[in-house]
């Protein structure tokens, strides 16, 4: 893919292009955890975007999207959204680096990858963090990793109107080879863990729905944390967020909940106990325990904070019943997309076929799966290729 990615570069623009790769992300636990300042804990993957680029000596942008086949100019003077949607992930990056004083010169840019789009593996973290890197090495900038991840972010809030939160930029951007990151939402503190799964696969069960509840869900889901917060500020004022609250204190004031808030509340406050309790997990080697607390994530997220759906409930209890399996649950928003599960590699290709056969019976739809490996984030390519 990359050959080809160089191949279409220099039969558009005539030039020698630099290459970077940016990586999507999975999110082993710690679910809807970001927005109540909790912890998560990602790792980048082998699905990546590329980027061929170079200067151009002008004040435009020439960009072609490899994977849609399509084309587009725009002028580096007068940066503003526009209404090709691949475009606007570009354009939001070059405007965070114009608010940040940096001079963005002209530059071609070919750039496609194997992130499918739609599975909840942020491709959109990995065009922004990808551009990011490539302009800051191009121009020599030296800007720190950490600021490109918030430029990427806040790309994702004004011009593809996402109200993210950090995390699939953090992960594009600071993925380490066979590590995970557990990360502190609301200090941005991190740490790695290694994740030493040598007879074991990452394996995504990607569904394919995308019910609408989705994103007015979301919007409903940070209301209903916020106002568990309210409530239990009256009594503790040094609260900030659902971060700062233990179970005992939700036990103790359960009758002044609303019922469905007291669970929205009491699921983010398990699951950042679970991602703590995991990270020991994997500081002992003991992939068995970590695996059970993905399972115990699920039933949260299926349970208590209602955000799965029928098809992803399906793959998760398929999963659970077979012993090929150490851990699975619904990955990203919910109401769709894919469940991650933790799969013995002596079993790999017989848990693929069930799994496969029992969705399509259920179904009728072909069942997606895609093994990820855990890899470094957003780096250069060495072009060794071209030599050959």
């Amino acid at each position: 893919m990359v050959e080809d990615i160089v191949a279409r570069f220099k039969e558009l623009f005539k030039t020698e292009p630099v290459v970077v790769r940016s990586p999507g992300r999975v999110n082993l636990i710690g679910e809807h955890t970001d927005y109540n300042e909790g912890f998560v804990l990602p790792a980048a993957i082998n699905k990546e975007i590329y980027f061929a680029i170079a200067p151009n000596g002008t004040q435009t942008m020439r960009a072609h999207a490899f994977d849609l086949d399509e084309s587009a100019d725009f002028s580096l003077t007068d940066v503003h959204r526009t209404d090709k949607g691949w475009a606007n992930y570009l354009l939001g990056v070059v405007a965070q680096l114009q608010k940040a004083n940096y001079e963005v010169k002209g530059f071609d840019l070919v750039f496609g990858g194997n992130v499918p789009i739609g599975a909840g593996l942020s491709s959109s973290a990995a065009v922004e963090c990808g551009l990011a890197y490539a302009l800051n090495y191009l121009y020599a900038y030296g800007i720190e990793r950490f600021d490109m991840v918030k430029m990427a972010q806040k790309a994702e809030h004004e011009y593809a109107l996402v109200m993210c939160g950090i995390m699939d930029q953090f992960a594009s951007m600071f993925g380490k080879h066979n590590h995970v990151v557990k990360l502190d939402c609301r200090s941005l503190e991190y740490q790695y863990y290694p994740f030493n799964i040598d007879d074991y696969r990452i394996v995504l069960c990607d569904t394919q729905v995308k019910h609408s509840l989705a994103s007015s869900e979301y919007n409903t889901r940070r209301q209903e944390c916020e106002t568990g917060v309210a409530i239990l500020q009256k009594h503790y004022p040094q609260i900030h967020s659902l971060r700062d609250v233990t179970l005992e204190m939700l036990s103790q004031h359960q009758a002044e909940f609303d019922p469905v808030v007291y669970r929205r509340c009491t699921y983010v406050v398990q699951e950042n106990l679970r991602v703590e309790e995991a990270c020991q997990d994997l500081e002992r080697g003991d992939l068995e325990a970590f695996g059970q607390k993905m399972f115990a994530s699920h039933k949260g997220l299926q349970h208590d904070y209602e955000v799965s759906c029928p098809e992803l409930d399906f793959l998760a209890d398929k999963a659970r019943d077979s012993d090929a399996v150490l851990g699975a649950r619904m990955m990203g928003g919910g109401f769709g997309g894919c469940t991650i599960n933790l799969v013995k590699l002596a079993q790999l290709d017989e848990f693929t076929r069930q799994m496969t056969e029992a969705y399509q019976e259920q179904y009728g739809i072909t069942l997606k799966t895609y093994v990820a490996e855990i890899v470094d984030g957003s780096s250069l390519v060495p072009l060794d290729f071209s030599k050959k």
